[in-house]
């Protein structure tokens, strides 16, 4: 039986996210400039996929995911806010509206492991990209 050897080396980036976001913007520009390719998924265009939702939640938790600095949550009827208060109902407002996760979610698989961030945090990237 023969296998197919698998560059060490391969990465797969998909950038998850809103075009117009200007975090997503510079992730995009910042992954362009070290020439790594990537899948862009848009929130807007393509929604949530629940089964990547379930992954980042359990992650980096509901907490770091859910946006409340942005637009969106801020123009949620504050008794919707308030019935926010664990995973399971966080969960449920970013399959209703992917606009109040933190973007860009960055799903980066290198090497058998998959590594997730949110937000812009290019220091974190570069360690991936490079690591010691």
């Amino acid at each position: 039986m023969m296998h197919k050897m698998q560059n060490p080396h391969d990465i797969h980036i998909t950038v998850y996210g809103i075009p117009a976001c200007t975090s997503v913007k510079k992730a995009r520009a910042w992954l362009d400039e070290h020439g790594l390719p990537y899948r862009f998924h848009d929130f807007k265009k393509q929604g949530v996929p629940p089964e990547r939702l379930d992954a980042w939640l359990h992650a980096v938790g509901w907490e770091k995911l859910l946006n409340r600095q942005g637009t969106t949550w801020r123009k949620l009827d504050p008794a919707v806010q308030a019935s926010v208060h664990d995973m399971a109902s966080a969960r449920a407002l970013m399959l209703a509206q992917p606009s109040i996760i933190k973007r860009p979610v960055i799903e980066w698989q290198q090497n058998d492991q998959m590594h997730i961030s949110v937000g812009f945090v290019p220091e974190l990237w570069q360690q991936w990209h490079e690591p010691s």
